[in-house]
């Protein structure tokens, strides 16, 4: 058995660890309110214009359909992977890299794939055995719809110059705190809905099809972006909350199992020490 002096060094790192596991989870809690709250209100307008310009894209024949609408044969393939900057969040990360490695390693092994990593965690973990063309980590610091488009607008140019035939984005989508979904979004092409192409009735385009599909399509797909790492953004949070919860709860066990073994090894030296005075005195007075 440890002795009294290593028991409470032990009691008193673990009370160190669960004051600042505690802290975290309320830093976390705290930021998750409004990034639950910003995400909430995005997603259905970004849902539903995405879903609009999908539709509107299925009713433009091939001649005049949109440059990001093109379908080409899939040989260059980059994958977005959005994870966040810091650990301790439970599987949040490690969630996003098994997904891509999935991808790169099961779906796409014919292709050629590189990645942007949105977030440190992704860039380390891409780096050591793939090509990451772009490392935006420093977006967080700054979430901004300004920002994000820029993101958005290289991910278009290299699409539309060519130098990747298919775009995809794989984050964490926002359920709740303790629940976070792995998803995988095409980016570009555009994904037309099936079936609306002869679904044009209800449709008055002004000033004409063409027009609008090229106006709206840019700030769809920069919406769609920003909405992703927005959601990634919560459930990193959420995700962080949650683990520093379990971990504040398996300190606080550990604490209280280190104290009832202290209290036992004090009380068995205390024992110890009044047989000893007893036997000494016995041996006196004999």
């Amino acid at each position: 058995m440890a002795n009294l002096k290593e028991i409470r060094n032990r009691i008193s790192s673990v009370s160190s660890t669960m004051q600042i596991t505690s802290a975290m989870k309320m830093v976390s809690a705290a930021k998750l309110k409004k990034a639950q709250d910003a995400i909430t209100a995005m997603r259905p307008y970004a849902d539903k214009l995405t879903e609009l310009l999908q539709s509107l894209s299925a009713t433009l024949d091939a001649d005049s359909g949109s440059k990001f609408a093109t379908q080409r044969d899939v040989n260059k393939v980059l994958i977005v992977a959005i994870t966040s900057n810091r650990g301790l969040c439970g599987a949040f990360n490690s969630n996003i890299i098994k997904e891509v490695n999935r991808l790169a390693n099961d779906v796409y092994t014919n292709q050629e794939v590189s990645y942007v990593a949105i977030g440190k965690k992704a860039n380390d973990a891409l780096a050591k055995h793939g090509t990451v063309i772009a490392n935006k980590s420093d977006v967080f610091e700054d979430l901004t719809f300004e920002n994000v488009s820029q993101i958005a607008e290289m991910l278009m140019d290299k699409f539309v110059t060519g130098e990747f035939d298919k775009i995809e984005i794989v984050y964490n989508k926002f359920k709740n705190a303790a629940t976070q979904i792995v998803m995988v979004e095409q980016f570009l092409p555009i994904v037309p809905v099936e079936g609306e192409a002869n679904n044009n009735a209800d449709y008055l385009f002004e000033p004409s099809k063409i027009e609008i599909v090229e106006q709206l399509i840019p700030k769809s797909l920069k919406t769609q972006l920003f909405k992703g790492i927005r959601d990634s953004f919560a459930s990193e949070h959420g995700a962080r909350m949650t683990a520093m919860h379990k971990a504040t709860d398996n300190a606080t066990e550990l604490r209280d199992q280190l104290k009832l073994t202290y209290n036992k090894a004090r009380q068995a030296a205390i024992t110890n020490e009044i047989l000893e005075i007893v036997g000494g005195a016995e041996a006196l007075n004999n």
